[in-house]
């Protein structure tokens, strides 16, 4: 039943054999699946006891990341484990030195925009990046490009 579970979820690195389960929360949550699995080393997942209730993932381009499949189980929403997902991609980016991270989003854009992201453009975004899976026919031309400056200590 809803709101019965533990707040004491943990996130941590994914694991090969965690993919499966990660690509059915993302199609439950209807998010783009594709590519991900080249993306497994920078791949989170939070669970609650032995499930899998939410994931985050980076695609890492030198200096600059795409943020993408920020994803929570729907009866699991609304709790900040959103924010603490995108919170721990983004404390990794930081670990590998990334400058900016970028997302592209359809209907998030106030939560991420909470979270210190700004909207901009497509054309503002670095070459490397826009090739991604994600750029190109998975995400609508509608979809909302955001980004974050990282500070990182040397």
């Amino acid at each position: 039943m809803k709101g019965e579970y533990s707040t004491d979820f943990t996130i941590h690195h994914a694991t090969h054999g965690e993919l499966p389960d990660i690509l059915a929360l993302l199609d439950e949550c209807e998010l783009p699946k594709e590519g991900l699995a080249a993306h497994g080393s920078t791949t989170l997942v939070a669970r609650n006891g032995n499930e899998i209730v939410g994931c985050s993932a980076l695609e890492l381009y030198e200096e600059c990341a795409l943020l993408r499949s920020v994803a929570v189980k729907p009866s699991y929403q609304h709790r900040g484990l959103g924010r603490r997902l995108t919170r721990a991609a983004l404390d990794l980016a930081m670990h590998h030195k990334i400058s900016n991270v970028y997302l592209l989003t359809e209907t998030a854009n106030t939560f991420f925009s909470k979270l210190g992201f700004e909207s901009i453009s497509r054309s503002d975004v670095p070459e490397k990046v826009q090739r991604s899976v994600e750029f190109t026919p998975l995400c609508l031309d509608t979809a909302i490009v955001m980004t974050m400056p990282l500070c990182f200590t040397a």
